[in-house]
């Protein structure tokens, strides 16, 4: 049994020792020009030393090459004729096709231009189309000849002996492998130099290594107050960004800018303690109060009702303007909620425990119409302190109109009814100063009446 199956390998052996067979042999002598190869069969093989190229002061005994079997007829000498070329080109071809199938690069040289493209050395003539040259347009057709680089192949047919290659397909899916190696190597609060390519209304375009773009956000760029990233920077301008995310799935980043700089928040409570006069410019004024600015990125509001301890004020614009420079108190911050709260009105002392004390309620005081509303009038006791006649206080009689009893800058007497310090109100009574009051009123309507006379 075991007899059998080593005339079965013995003849399967002997079947493979073909003209055309690709075998391994063993280099048993080199003879000047030749070299001699044991293969296994009844007679040694020969090849010309030139076929190893390069190789040919480097041989040595024992080595193993593989050859193709040239025929099997011996010659002169009794040796089997065989050849290294072809056993490189078949082994050539073997390996390219499997850097074809698992999608490897190819080295290879451009040696010549012909019609439609160049012809490429990768161990056998490829193909290069002219359009799969490069990812850049060709100017100079010429340069290319002679380049040594790297090839996809696109195509691969061994019975025609056709293979056509791309170096654009190279370059392409070169830059992308350097991009994603480059997106990995990324850290989050790493510094990394770019420029800026596009400029838009919530942000700016950065690109970075690796034509890597990512969006720096416009909330990102300032710890301050800015309307349009064209207020920062400019397309073409050089910058140095701080990585705050990585998206590996869409090959996304996003930079920051004012992350570069200690948030001025981290520490306002220490610099601007509540109770602590400070000074700041006046960047905005709204109907319900000013903001001012402390320091870039710090900016806190002066509220309508904290600009004076009268209740006159209609618009911040009557007291301040943009771009003033103010003394202000801080009287509340809120840390978390990047808030600051100031007082103008607090640099004074309060006038209302005092107004209390001049005006007690049952008083009477004298004072000059200088507002009438549907509802009432607004009587100014002294500068700056007024208070309200409501229209239900002005007669006994029913009216439509304060207007018909009252005139815009007449002084009248009235009655102090309320005083509410904390909201700033004075309540007054016309009607209830009874018939003094109609007599008085008589008389200053007869005085009135002589003088248009």
């Amino acid at each position: 049994m075991a007899k059998e199956n080593v005339n079965k390998i013995l003849e399967e052996k002997i079947e493979s020792f073909r003209p055309g067979s690709l075998i391994k042999g063993r280099i048993v002598d080199v003879i000047k020009e030749e070299v001699i190869i044991d293969i296994g069969f009844k007679s040694e093989g020969v090849v010309l030393k030139e076929e190893f190229k390069s190789r040919m002061n480097e041989l040595k005994k024992g080595e193993e090459v593989y050859v193709v079997i040239e025929s099997l007829d011996p010659d002169t000498n009794g040796l089997i004729p065989l050849s290294k070329e072809k056993a490189d080109i078949m082994l050539c071809w073997e390996q390219l096709e499997e850097k074809f199938k698992n999608n490897i690069p190819v080295e290879g040289v451009i040696f010549k231009r012909v019609k439609g493209g160049y012809r490429v050395d990768i161990g056998v003539t490829a193909f290069l189309p002219s359009s799969q040259t490069d990812v850049l347009t060709i100017k100079n057709p010429n340069e290319y000849v002679g380049m040594k680089t790297f090839f996809k192949i696109l195509k691969f047919d061994t019975l025609r002996k056709n293979i056509v290659v791309s170096r654009k397909e190279y370059i392409e899916e070169e830059k992308e492998r350097q991009k994603i190696e480059y997106l990995k190597s990324l850290n989050k609060n790493q510094l990394v130099k770019g420029v800026v390519k596009n400029i838009i209304d919530y942000g700016a375009f950065i690109e970075i290594e690796h034509g890597i773009v990512g969006l720096l956000h416009i909330n990102d760029m300032s710890w301050g107050r800015i309307s349009h990233p064209s207020q920062l920077l400019s397309i073409g301008e050089k910058i140095e960004v701080v990585v705050l995310d990585i998206n590996l799935d869409k090959q996304v980043v996003s930079f920051g800018l004012k992350q570069k700089t200690q948030n001025p928040w981290d520490k306002v409570e220490e610099k601007y303690p509540v109770g602590s006069i400070v000074e700041g410019k006046v960047v905005n004024i709204t109907d319900y109060g000013v903001f001012i600015k402390l320091e870039e990125g710090v900016e806190g509001l002066l509220h309508i009702s904290e600009l004076s301890w009268t209740g006159r004020i209609k618009h911040p614009s009557e007291i301040v303007t943009t771009g003033d420079t103010l003394k202000v108190k801080v009287i509340d911050i809120k840390k978390d909620e990047k808030k600051i709260s100031f007082s103008l009105r607090q640099l004074e002392p309060n006038p209302w425990p005092e107004i209390e004390k001049k005006y007690p309620v049952g008083s009477v005081v004298t004072g000059k119409v200088y507002h009438i509303t549907d509802f009432g009038a607004f009587i100014e006791l002294e500068k700056g302190i007024d208070g309200l006649l409501h229209i239900s206080n002005i007669s006994d009689n029913p009216i439509k109109h304060p207007s018909e009893v009252l005139r815009k800058g007449q002084k009248v007497e009235v009655m102090i009814l309320e005083i509410d310090p904390e909201n700033r109100k004075i309540s007054l009574g016309f009607k209830q100063l009874g018939e003094n009051f109609k007599n008085k009123k008589g008389r200053e309507d007869a005085s009135d009446n002589k003088e248009e006379l």
